[in-house]
């Protein structure tokens, strides 16, 4: 994959702080403030903010899609959520458009949307979030390169985050990321005030209208390895933190009142981001590398194995790693309002994990490649064999399907996502949407030429079925073109279930691809590997 060079990355631009400003990609750069301008609002009369239709066609696609994309997907603590208000889920932002996904599917509410504004103008994404009634947002990294000025930044902004707060004080759900933007560390980013300042704007209106005022929601949003295809997600709603009526005064709720946009307090602002960052940080892997996360990854598979308790599910493998980061970090308790990122942990356990991590790493296994001992590299499951071979076998029948309806989207996303300059946590969004976009425009297509297939060949396939298909409504041409019509339909029933067997066929494919890996583990990795994890053993035994 292609990334973009750092020194490029890096313009030289500063925010107030003498930071380095985000990245922006052409994307970002290209903006259309008439289009911003004319973004259809809300409106809070049914249950979509939106089109009912096209939000309910949109979140069935999604879902279908997210099923195919992951191998695994978890989400628990929905039970927190109060249904009787409106809440504004946080999480820490690394997978691009995926993250707003994960959350916005699990949840029980429909959500009022905030995104990055060329979401909103790029061509046909622009059209399903105009009709999903998705709020344009101008980040100070835009502003501050001269894509709009101040005054069209403001009043763009200020409208966005009315509406945004006005959907939560209806009883909708939301998303804001805090930090602002995408990105690649293991440990949060500084965090930004505008999902503080949207949700105490959305509780001035629900007291202006005697509601039950919102909730914040911390998230954890925890990937295996985000830019992998069929990689394993779990989504962790956090405990809500109620917005109290006293950090809302009563001017506050006067001048939200009249439909304009107004500041919250600053204190009750910063008091609220304190406590989400207090709640928030500790749900992400609040780690000082990705290389000493995975040692604390590698290091819960070992001493789950020698207490019996082997996690067999990622959620798991992200608790168990969680307690030992938790166990083995500093015990300060204060965060750096700053800079996020924690100390590195210095302790010996630690560091040969993560020596033993960079061995698995590299010859691209992990801590699952293990056996139930941990002294040797996990054995081939052979009982899974018959049946992959069942599934390999029937993907073969249908692989002129396969080429026809969903190669097209496979080499689009790939192609998208590999040249990318927004880095590699854009990688799978766009993967998502070559599948999403690919499914609507490609399958019609593809479906009339399997049908053309089927009709050239009606005579061999009646020789070989006995059956003629073309007959199934009758002899007429009225019948004829029922039955070239249902059979077209059905070809994206079959193009759907291809999909989902080839996602099926792939992991067998990885599963024999890393029995592989262990084959070709060189010896003095090997050594060095089940050396350290023996003094890891001898280490967790003494404590």
């Amino acid at each position: 994959m292609k990334h973009p060079d750092p020194e490029v990355m890096n313009d030289g631009v500063l925010d107030h702080r003498g930071d380095a400003l985000p990245y922006l990609s052409k994307s970002a750069k290209n903006m259309k403030m008439d289009k911003l301008l004319s973004t259809p609002i809300p409106t809070y009369e049914g249950k979509t903010p939106g089109s009912y239709f096209w939000t309910k066609v949109i979140y069935w696609i999604c879902s279908r899609i997210s099923k195919v994309q992951f191998r695994t997907i978890e989400a628990s603590g929905m039970e927190k959520i109060p249904r009787d208000r409106g809440s504004l889920c946080c999480a820490w932002h690394t997978n691009g458009i995926l993250d707003a996904l994960q959350i916005t599917l699990n949840h029980p509410e429909y959500f009022v949307l905030g995104a990055r504004h060329d979401l909103v103008t790029r061509p046909m994404l622009g059209w399903w979030t105009r009709k999903m009634a998705v709020q344009p947002v101008v980040r100070k990294a835009e502003l501050l390169r001269g894509g709009c000025t101040e005054e069209e930044a403001n009043f763009l902004n200020g409208r966005s985050l009315m509406t945004l707060a006005s959907g939560i004080s209806h009883g909708y759900g939301c998303v804001l990321f805090p930090e602002g933007t995408s990105h690649n560390n293991a440990y949060m980013l500084r965090f930004r005030t505008g999902p503080m300042r949207t949700v105490l704007a959305a509780s001035a209106l629900a007291k202006a209208s005697n509601k039950e005022l919102p909730v914040l929601i911390p998230m954890g949003l925890h990937f295996r390895t985000r830019e992998y295809f069929r990689t394993d997600v779990w989504v962790e709603y956090g405990t809500p933190i109620q917005v109290e009526s006293d950090d809302v005064p009563q001017n506050l709720v006067d001048a939200v009142s009249s439909g304009t946009w107004s500041e919250p307090p600053a204190e009750s602002v910063f008091k609220l981001r304190d406590k989400l960052r207090t709640d928030l940080v500790p749900l992400s892997p609040n780690a000082n590398s990705w290389e000493e996360y995975r040692g604390l990854m590698l290091l819960g598979h070992v001493k789950g194995r020698m207490e019996g308790k082997k996690p067999t599910t990622w959620r798991q493998e992200v608790e168990l790693a969680r307690e030992l980061r938790d166990t083995y970090a500093s015990k300060s308790k204060s965060l750096d309002v700053d800079n996020l990122q924690p100390e590195k942990i210095i302790n010996p356990i630690v560091d040969k994990s993560s020596r033993a991590a960079e061995i698995l790493h590299k010859n691209g296994l992990d801590g699952r490649d293990l056996n139930h001992s941990s002294n040797k590299l996990a054995s081939p499951r052979i009982a899974k064999l018959p049946l992959g071979i069942v599934r390999a076998t029937l993907f073969a029948l249908l692989l002129p399907v396969f080429l026809i309806s969903l190669l097209p989207q496979v080499v689009l996303g790939r192609l998208l996502g590999d040249s990318t300059d927004e880095g590699i946590d854009a990688r799978t969004s766009y993967q998502f949407l070559a599948a999403m976009f690919g499914s609507i425009i490609v399958w019609p297509i593809s479906s009339g030429l399997l049908v053309a297939m089927l009709y050239w060949q009606t005579g061999t396939l009646t020789e070989i079925t006995g059956y003629d298909w073309t007959h199934a409504f009758g002899g007429t041409s009225a019948s004829l073109f029922a039955a070239l019509f249902a059979m077209w339909l059905l070809m994206f029933l079959i193009s759907y279930f291809t999909g989902h067997l080839f996602s099926i066929v792939w992991d067998d494919y990885v599963d024999f691809r890393g029995y592989l890996r262990k084959l070709k583990l060189p010896k003095i990795d090997k050594q060095e590997l089940f050396n350290l994890i023996e003094e890891i053993k001898q280490d967790l035994q003494s404590d």
